[in-house]
């Protein structure tokens, strides 16, 4: 027993022995963390130079553009075919996805043999030989009669059009293995978005922001990177990490000073490696008693196949004796140690190299995706990664150690070029189906400059129709006269309570105006209209609103103080006098009963009686566009219209009282609040409208009416993108294929997620962000498609307002009877203020559509309370020179 123990002991120290040995001799091979951390710094800053436009020509790491712009989302299906070139044999594959709508791939192939005289002849003959080849493939598989997509891995100056001229096929793709690589393990998991090759030769590639690829034109969406990785530290980038080993290989190579990383890591070396640092131990004496053999001195006797037998954990030792013994060697005991702990050093530093870029890689997703730990995948293909026994255990602890913020799942890919290949094009198949389609859809929307010139003839007819007493009650945009004659002069003094009423809040506002220096102060509170209140009685309304008045005077200490009140009512009304509007009809959601027909300034004037507590001078009715006029007007007297561009849709100017036949008398001017919503409620323009507008409609508490509103405002404009969503959805274009219930939830899409959604600053992940809280789980290729429907249904709005407002400017300048026109349009409205280009859309429109007309948009601010001020203030100095003559 004790003689088992002390060769037991002696063994032990023998190969603690001979293990010091080696780590003494290679010391340079063996990196530490810090070192590590080092190299990984070092890649991420040349894959950031292989990504710029100028600094691309002199990276090292070149980071190819694949225009693979989409992972497999498991909807891909129908039959591809798969050309593997390369080689003394090519492969032919045809790949069944998703056969009858289940998520599997079945593959059918055949190898061709390469005659040396078609290699080495020239490129058309090679492809004549690989046409002929596909034909008999197809013939054999009963393909003929069909036009298949086909994805090709290599790549080739000339083989694109003859292969198509030979025979009946659409070429797709053109595919790197580690690309396909990427592309077979994402079929299986939809988080793999980096694909990793470690075997004969070692690459990466991985999805990246398209917004940091200067190479590539677009901004949008995500394409695969292929990093060529090989190359990395052929600038000297790796210099203080490379030894005489390694540079002995190189200059030994096929192409010395190339691939410095890859003749460090991939199987075509280590086995070299392991080789000349053998001679250089036995020279030293540390190995064979100093006895060399022939073998041994000769290039490529040991090969990476070698380097993984000898690492076999049980075996390992017998395998490495007689691996040496074939090479004409002697080796003891302590040899076999020695080489087997040569070889653990030299794979064992290819894992590290390879884990430190692909922590770069990790660390580069995460930072795109600005998240503070990153799940995903790497697939994973290559024989040193597949026939090591030692490898993937090495790589995988030394990645999670390098990004420790990354959950990192590791999965083996199958056929990765070859099914990669047909997977990419089946992807893009998929992709270019769905764009058509999408296309199509997006079609609807882009209005051509007949279009446009259409709408805003159609809307100057209207707009005539609305000024004639005989049509007026005909015409769809009733044009009805406000009574406000004057803008203001800078006379203007005292103070006014103001009230606005447009939508689901209410405000009271103290506006003082101070005569001469053009100076206004405004107190305000809001308050809510419930929605009962909105769609309860008129009574139940104006009793809420008065409620709302007295809160106001009681937190302003103005109780029992008289004062002039205008009152913002965006509603539409038809206005007998500056203090008298019938309400038309509601919108904007309210329907409180027993309001239309009447006149919204008498059931004000009742409540306030009813509630007995103070006594008010409503001097003016006033709608919100009326009132934003009137508050530019008051910094700018070249204002004569307003513009509505928010919840609503509306516009108003100032007409010559000449052509107001509605209205006694020729003098002078008077707004006309056009009530332009309902521009199209007589089918004017049913030829722009598209079937979503019309569900829009249908579903809407107005059906039929505001048809133009419906397609321009706030209100309306997400309820749009919605449908479109839900139609792209069910045909299998958007979010799987599923409809979530909130998708289905009428209202949810409101229209600032459109202008938070299209904003030139938001990466896509934050555009993912706000479909995720609307219960939408979007793939980036989704959030792409979402950006474009808004897109494509915010610049329709914007047109359509700019050719009403074209028709408007136009009217001016010939009434006038001017050449050119100077103008200024006072703006108020979300719409207009906070979408990113809205506005922009809009003014082009209105110069490409009135050349001769020079339009200034100005901002209002606060038009709607400030507004109702500012003409009662004009009102009351008009009523005071009216007594005085």
């Amino acid at each position: 027993m004790f003689a088992v123990h002390l060769v037991a002991f002696y063994f032990s120290k023998l190969k603690e022995d001979q293990i010091k040995k080696v780590d003494r001799f290679l010391y340079h091979m063996r990196l530490s963390d810090d070192t590590l951390l080092d190299i990984m710094a070092r890649f991420q800053a040349e894959m950031q130079r292989g990504l710029g436009k100028d600094t691309n020509p002199t990276a090292s790491v070149k980071m190819l553009p694949t225009f693979v712009r989409a992972i497999p989302d498991r909807s891909e299906n129908g039959e591809f075919l798969s050309l593997d070139l390369g080689g003394s044999k090519f492969r032919v594959l045809k790949v069944q996805v998703s056969e009858e709508g289940k998520q599997k791939v079945q593959m059918e192939s055949q190898f061709y043999p390469t005659p040396n005289e078609i290699i080495r002849g020239n490129g058309e003959e090679l492809f004549e030989y690989v046409a002929d080849c596909l034909a008999d493939f197809m013939k054999t598989q009963g393909l003929t009669h069909k036009k298949l997509p086909l994805g090709m891995t290599f790549s080739f100056p000339c083989w694109q059009t003859k292969l198509e001229e030979d025979i009946d096929v659409d070429i797709l793709a053109l595919v790197n293995d580690t690309v396909g690589t990427m592309m077979t393990c994402a079929y299986d998991d939809p988080s793999c978005e980096v694909g990793v090759i470690i075997g004969t030769g070692t690459n990466a590639c991985y999805m990246e922001d398209m917004s940091n690829i200067d190479l590539v034109e677009g901004d949008e969406g995500r394409m695969c990177i292929n990093t060529e990785w090989g190359a990395f530290g052929d600038d000297g980038a790796l210099e203080d990490i490379r030894t005489e080993f390694d540079r002995d290989l190189d200059l030994g190579s096929l192409n010395p000073g190339k691939q410095l990383f890859e003749k460090m890591i991939s199987g075509l070396y280590l086995g070299e490696l392991v080789r000349l640092i053998l001679v250089k131990m036995t020279k030293a004496g540390l190995l064979f008693g100093g006895k060399k053999s022939s073998s041994l001195h000769t290039k490529g006797k040991i090969e990476t196949r070698h380097v993984a037998a000898m690492e076999k954990y049980k075996e390992g030792l017998a395998n490495t004796r007689e691996i040496l013994t074939n090479l004409g060697l002697e080796p003891s005991e302590a040899d076999c140690i020695a080489v087997q702990h040569v070889c653990t050093i030299v794979s064992f530093r290819s894992a590290n190299l390879c884990a430190a870029a692909l922590a770069a890689i990790l660390t580069r997703l995460r930072e795109n995706k600005k998240l503070v730990r990153l799940r995903t995948t790497v697939g994973v293909d290559g024989t040193v990664y597949k026939i090591h026994p030692q490898y993937p255990k090495r790589l995988h602890k030394v990645v999670r150690r390098l990004v420790p913020n990354c959950d990192v799942r590791f999965f083996l890919s199958e056929s990765g070029s070859t099914k990669g290949a047909a997977m990419v094009t089946a992807v893009a198949a998929r992709v270019q189906a769905q764009r058509k389609l999408v296309d199509q859809v997006l079609a609807l929307f882009r209005l051509t400059r007949e279009q446009l010139v259409g709408v805003r003839d159609k809307m100057r007819a209207e707009l005539e129709y609305g000024l004639k007493r005989d049509t007026h009650l005909l015409a769809t945009v009733k044009m009805l006269p406000s009574y406000v004659c004057g803008m203001p002069d800078g006379t203007e003094k005292g103070n006014f309570l103001a009230l606005d009423l447009g939508g689901t809040n209410f405000r009271v506002l103290l506006v003082k105006i101070r005569s001469g220096r053009r100076s206004v102060r405004m107190y305000n509170k809001i308050f809510a209209i419930p929605l009962e209140i909105m769609q309860g009685t008129g009574e139940e309304l104006f009793d809420h609103i008065v409620q709302c008045i007295s809160d106001f005077l009681d937190y302003m200490g103005l109780k029992g103080v008289p004062l002039p009140l205008g009152f913002t009512f965006s509603f539409p009304c038809r206005q007998t006098g500056i203090d008298k509007g019938i309400l038309i009809e509601w919108t904007k959601g309210f329907k409180a009963t027993d309001c239309e027909g009447e006149d919204m300034v008498d059931m004000l004037r009742e409540a306030i009686k009813r509630r007995n507590e103070f006594d008010l001078d409503i001097v003016a009715v006033v709608n919100d566009t009326v009132g934003t006029m009137m508050t530019c007007g008051y910094e700018d007297p070249n204002c004569e219209i307003g513009l509505i561009a928010g919840t609503g849709s509306n516009m108003c100017y100032m007409e010559e009282m000449r052509n107001i036949e509605v209205v006694e008398g020729d003098e002078g001017k008077m707004c006309i609040n056009t009530e332009w919503g309902g521009f199209g409620d007589n089918g004017c323009i049913d030829d722009i409208r598209t079937q979503y507008d019309k569900e829009v409609d249908e579903g809407s508490l107005n059906p039929g009416k505001q048809r133009y509103e419906k397609m321009t405002s706030g209100m309306y404009l997400g309820e749009i993108v919605r449908q479109i969503l839900i139609d792209l959805t069910k045909q299998g274009l958007l979010f799987r294929g599923q409809i979530s219930e909130r998708l289905r939830t009428r209202g949810i899409f409101e229209t600032k997620f459109l202008s938070q959604i299209e904003s030139d600053r938001l990466a896509l992940l934050q555009v993912r962000r706000i479909l995720q809280q609307l219960g939408l789980d979007s793939t980036c290729e989704d959030s792409i498609v979402v950006k474009e429907v808004c897109g494509a249904v915010s610049r329709r709005a914007a047109q359509l307002c700019g050719a009403g407002m074209a028709a408007i400017v136009e009217k001016r300048r010939e009434d006038q009877g001017l050449e050119h026109l100077k103008i200024t349009v006072g703006v108020d409205g979300t719409l207009y203020k906070l979408h990113p280009h809205f506005s922009w859309i809009l003014q082009e429109t209105v110069k490409e559509l009135a050349p001769k007309c020079d339009v200034t948009f100005m901002l209002s601010e606060d038009g709607s309370g400030k507004g109702a001020a500012l003409i009662t203030a004009v009102a009351k100095r008009l009523q005071q020179a009216q007594k005085e003559n």
